[in-house]
């Protein structure tokens, strides 16, 4: 079914020049391996200076549609010349060598990392409860450490009968394991059909089937080579580290493990399948509007706490801007010119996440006369909560009721072929590097194959972790929204104390509630 976008009006972004200030940056961003090396090009690895304009129109070479607070809306004009060629870097010659050398009498295995979902609605609190008892999701004093499982309990119990309502909005439950089995088995085929013949497992964080679960099988089917691979495009410290730090403690404590030759991929946004694939599901979608060329892209993200960027280094951000500038740029070679624009979903608690908001921009958007907008969920690659429920209900019903009359959505890749594929080749690549130490070999690097171990590669991303503020505040008991600080610091408190006097006496209405029965 074809949408109509309507004629757009004079203020949309496709029609007028907004002003930007000579301050402006536009993050058209240098892989970060050549950033070191390119002081005048990239400044601190981020951003290009020289590239703004005082008048700036979606037509008039290097844009940036506003600036400042505003949602940082882009027009897509060509970025080559401010780019090295990125093709060497996203082509690895590893595929010059014989397969066969590479495994010889090993048995290889991937292993997936994912999230992880409740499957029934009576998953709903066991699942918030893992995810609080995580302490990457909240993070309590020293002090207060012994009452991070108690904590996660109340917390659970206090959020489930919210979070159900959103998991019986789209099924009863989230599809990802079921959608991460598909991709593992498609993964697992791609990877025969190359010659060769590995293993692929998925491991959860948050449930079943647990990391642990799967380094048991790997351990029962005997696997000497192993290629972690994480379903986050993006590195964060918050997805990917969190996930790698629990198999970090798992290894450590199996001698099994530790004599196992493994690496890690730890991103790969910049691989040109990737970024092909998703290019193929955003120009499919476009042509469902009457006037593609009036759809506005906007990319939406999960967010991560602003701590994790400015005071321990996440590449997040970075990652996630350089990922988009190659989405456009393939787009551009398919004569799609497009705006777009980025903006940061998710956010939890009263701390200051990564801006632009994707419900305020949306808002804003409606506010400039932005009538055709197509949503692309860029950080997930799997259908769940946050895209069925959070972008397709309550997004979609804000851009509506914000003055934006023609909504769609791109799916997530899921099982797209050309995904599927180059995930098959990166795991090809990584090949030569298990078991190596890759980290300060810059023409690994280059290639984007996975660099280290583990170990290796959380002191590169994480070497702050413990200093910085819980993404999640023990006081904010909403499906996404925050309380007031001062309340919240209060509430929090009044737990913490009510927790105290529960686990030190045994006694008071969360234990006569059933809540906190393991500690009678």
């Amino acid at each position: 079914m074809m949408m109509n976008c309507g004629a757009m009006n004079a203020t949309t972004p496709s029609s007028t020049s907004w002003s930007a200030s000579h301050s402006s940056k536009i993050p058209m961003l240098l892989p970060r391996a050549i950033c070191s090396t390119q002081r005048m090009c990239c400044g601190s690895g981020v951003h290009v200076d020289a590239c703004v304009s005082t008048n700036v129109s979606r037509n008039a070479k290097d844009s940036m549609v506003w600036s400042g607070t505003s949602p940082s809306l882009y027009s897509k004009q060509p970025i080559n010349k401010f780019l090295l060629p990125l093709r060497a870097l996203v082509t690895s010659t590893s595929q010059d060598v014989p397969i066969a050398s590479l495994i010889g009498r090993e048995k290889v295995g991937v292993l997936l990392l994912n999230l992880g979902g409740p499957e029934t609605l009576e998953d709903v609190q066991p699942f918030l409860f893992n995810l609080f008892a995580d302490p990457d999701i909240i993070r309590l004093p020293r002090l207060f450490r012994f009452l991070q499982k108690p904590l996660a309990q109340f917390i659970s119990v206090a959020r489930a009968p919210k979070s159900k309502e959103g998991y019986a909005s789209i099924g009863g439950g989230s599809p990802l394991r079921h959608i991460t089995d598909a991709q593992a088995e498609e993964l697992r085929k791609s990877l025969w059909e190359k010659q060769v013949p590995a293993k692929v497992y998925v491991g959860m964080r948050y449930w079943h089937p647990f990391t642990e679960e799967a380094i048991e099988q790997i351990k029962r089917d005997g696997i000497t080579k192993l290629v972690v691979l994480p379903l986050y495009p993006q590195f964060s410290i918050s997805t990917s580290g969190s996930s790698l730090r629990l198999l970090e403690s798992i290894f450590r404590e199996d001698e099994y493990l530790v004599s196992m030759q493994h690496t890690v991929i730890p991103s790969w946004y910049q691989r040109e399948g990737y970024i092909k694939a998703m290019a193929n599901l955003i120009g499919k979608e476009l042509e469902t509007f009457d006037h593609p060329e009036q759809v506005l892209i906007f990319f939406s993200a999960h967010g991560v706490p602003l701590a994790y960027v400015e005071e321990a280094g996440d590449p997040y951000k970075a990652e996630m801007e350089e990922c988009i500038d190659l989405i456009m740029e393939e787009l551009e070679k398919r004569k799609i010119m497009n705006a777009y624009t980025l903006a940061y979903q998710s956010r939890v608690g009263p701390v200051e996440w990564l801006k632009p908001y994707t419900d305020e921009t949306i808002i804003e958007l409606g506010k400039r006369g932005v009538k055709c907008l197509l949503a692309v969920p860029i950080s997930f690659v799997s259908e769940h909560i946050e895209t069925l429920e959070e972008i397709d209900v309550e997004y979609k019903e804000l851009a509506l009721k914000s003055g934006i009359e023609k909504w769609g959505r791109v799916p997530a890749l899921g099982c797209e072929p050309t995904f599927i594929s180059d995930l098959a080749d990166a795991v090809i690549e990584s090949l030569p590097y298990v078991g190596a130490m890759a980290v300060s070999n810059i023409e690994a690097r280059q290639s984007l194959v996975p660099l280290g171990s583990v170990e290796e590669l959380l002191a590169v991303y994480d070497l702050k972790r413990r200093e910085l503020q819980s993404p999640v505040m023990v006081w904010e008991w909403g499906w996404t929204r925050s309380a007031e600080t001062w309340n919240g610091r209060a509430a929090m408190l009044a737990v913490l104390v009510l927790l105290v006097l529960e686990v030190t006496t045994g006694q008071g209405f969360l234990h006569q509630w059933g809540i906190l029965p393991f500690f009678h």
